[in-house]
């Protein structure tokens, strides 16, 4: 899986050896609540260890599952990633390309997920990627405040990913390029 930078950033592959980070970070309700609607705690560490298997799966050219680290210590900040999503069950289009991270608490409100979102959106133009999509609960306001941010245009509500109503945003990344 390839590493993407950014000013202060550097999104690299979910190491085993980050493991206890990815508990500490998943097994809180509050980075994980708006997760969709089969999110749920982590309550093992070996549950973390299965999660970054099956996120260094996610291995081509432009999808994957970043952890996102400070270039200046390498200290793990949380995840972004790019990948389909998944689709309700009722909905019958191919599914589109979803642009998504979480932050530990501690590195929410510095702008690092504005910047790694867009640091894997310019990287995916690059290989690319034309338009991407973000959905988020109603009430994640934060999530909704970096899709402004990444100038991502609101399209509405939907039911048509994970199950659930959530907040559509989209972006053409042809014009990235």
């Amino acid at each position: 899986m390839r590493i993407i930078n950014s000013e202060r950033l550097i999104m690299r592959p979910w190491e085993l050896d980050d493991a206890d980070f990815l508990f500490d970070l998943e097994s809180r309700w509050d980075t994980v609540r708006f997760l969709g609607p089969h999110a749920k705690k982590m309550t093992t560490r070996c549950e973390a260890v299965e999660s970054i298997i099956r996120r260094r799966a996610i291995d081509d050219p432009i999808h994957g599952i970043w952890a996102v680290t400070t270039r200046e210590t390498g200290h793990l900040l949380g995840n972004v990633l790019l990948k389909h999503i998944p689709l309700s069950a009722s909905a019958t289009s191919e599914p589109p390309v979803e642009i998504g991270w979480h932050l530990h608490p501690d590195a929410q409100g510095a702008g690092y997920a504005t910047e790694a979102a867009s640091a894997v959106m310019t990287d995916a133009a690059t290989s690319g990627l034309q338009t991407v999509i973000a959905v988020t609960d109603p009430l994640n306001v934060a999530s909704q405040r970096v899709c402004e941010r990444l100038g991502m245009r609101l399209l509405g509500v939907t039911e048509t990913y994970y199950d659930e109503r959530n907040l559509l945003f989209e972006k053409d990344l042809s014009k990235a390029r």
